[in-house]
């Protein structure tokens, strides 16, 4: 695949200086807002990922409606929506088009991770950015190394820095006004900073080539010995551990992966009824004149439908669990139960969106695999998520709590 440079996409270049704080809309008229949205986010999103167009458009719409702003505090000027509203909101475009849905990830995490920092000065920095509509993405992993492990460079310049490296699942990089990534220092210390996307020397690629998720901007972000001023330096959002404690923007971050997959089995039974009803003959020895009308045809629908309901379920669940720990001051051991709920729901939905996936291609015959329907994605979406943290790890790590209550790892996947 050829890359195609940053240069080519649409965007705003955001201002160094934030401007006077805004105000987001209330949380009624911001569900309101991303609700009038999901239509158009649906509608062409199967050619989209077909013909790899990528979804700046969507993605815009839904950050310029305000809908990043929605966990901001009521004090400062957001919604001050909970963690349940947010994951909502995430199954409902997952199930228009999970690539938007994962592409906001970061942003939603940048929120967050400010939420949860002790740093006052550098929430109220960031949040008159976030609530002009400014949208936070992430350089993340690296590639060619031990997992996890980070060669990208910091070294002081005067009274600036100057970071090289590469990133790689640079989620929703591509649609983003600022760049959020991490490097070493010269004592060995990680650093997190964000940079404006226009910074010199920062180049941004659409490389990422999953076999699903294609469209969630995950490529690689190249950093040519790029300025970092310290104004730029902000807390890790998403570090497993701070100062010692588990930190509740972790669970948060898996939950996330989970109701990317609830949206997508919400997904898959959409097109599995609207296949069924515009599309599906009955096999030629069926006992029904109408696809829709087939006992297996409707054990299938009904079957796919279950799924998508056990897979809801269970995330908004674990989003309760999460608020719980957020109204418990953020004790640790209310983080700790978040963190069991949410990987127990990871592994649920992920199972659940696979098998709703499958059971599509059992309401119509050979047509079902037609290129033209690319029905094939919902089952290659949900297997990349499923993929990004391997849902046996979360079985067995539960499984250690209930039998020997062990804590789960500190690794930021939990």
């Amino acid at each position: 695949m050829s890359e195609t440079l940053l240069a080519d996409a649409p965007a705003t270049t955001p201002s160094p200086v934030p401007p006077p704080a805004a105000k987001a809309p209330d949380l009624a008229e911001l569900k309101r807002r991303v609700a009038a949205l999901l239509p158009a986010v649906r509608e062409g999103a199967e050619a989209r990922e077909r013909d790899r167009v990528l979804p700046h458009e969507q993605v815009r719409s839904l950050v310029a409606a305000g809908l990043l702003t929605l966990r901001i505090p009521v004090r400062d000027g957001g919604p001050g929506g909970s963690v349940r509203e947010l994951i909502e909101l995430v199954i409902d475009i997952a199930a228009a088009d999970s690539n938007v849905a994962q592409a906001l990830r970061p942003g939603f995490l940048f929120v967050e991770g400010l939420l949860a920092s002790p740093d006052e000065a550098v929430r109220q920095r960031w949040w008159p950015r976030c609530l002009r509509g400014d949208f936070i993405a992430n350089a993340g992993w690296e590639i060619g190394g031990a997992n996890g492990a980070i060669a990208t460079q910091l070294r002081r310049e005067g009274d600036h820095f100057r970071v090289k490296g590469s990133k790689y699942y640079s989620t929703g990089g591509l649609y983003a006004d600022w760049i959020s990534t991490v490097a070493i220092d010269e004592q060995g210390q990680e650093v997190r900073f964000v940079l404006p996307r226009d910074r010199e020397g920062l180049e941004l690629l659409d490389d990422f080539d999953a076999m699903g998720q294609r469209l969630t901007a995950s490529g690689t972000t190249r950093l040519n010995d790029v300025q970092v001023n310290a104004a730029d330096i902000v807390p890790h959002p998403t570090g497993g551990l701070a100062q010692g404690r588990r930190t509740v923007v972790t669970p948060l971050a898996q939950l996330f992966l989970g109701a990317v997959l609830a949206g997508i089995a919400r997904n898959a039974l959409h097109d599995a009824v609207a296949f069924a009803r515009l599309h599906a003959r009955p096999i030629k020895h069926s006992s029904a004149s109408r696809s829709v009308d087939d006992p297996y045809v409707e054990l299938s629908v009904g079957e796919i439908s279950a799924r998508a309901l056990a897979a809801e379920a269970v995330v908004l669940r674990a989003a309760e669990r999460i608020d719980a720990a957020w109204a418990a001051g953020l004790d640790q051991d209310a983080i700790v139960h978040a963190s069991i709920d949410v990987a127990q729901a990871q592994y649920l939905a992920s199972e659940s969106a696979l098998k709703a996936a499958e059971l599509l291609f059992d309401v119509g015959g050979a047509s079902t695999t037609s290129r033209r329907h690319n029905l094939d994605r919902h089952w290659r979406n949900a297997r990349t998520v499923s993929n990004h943290n391997p849902r046996h790890w979360k079985a067995a790590v539960v499984g250690a709590w209930q039998l020997k209550d062990a804590l789960p790892p500190a690794s930021g996947l939990f």
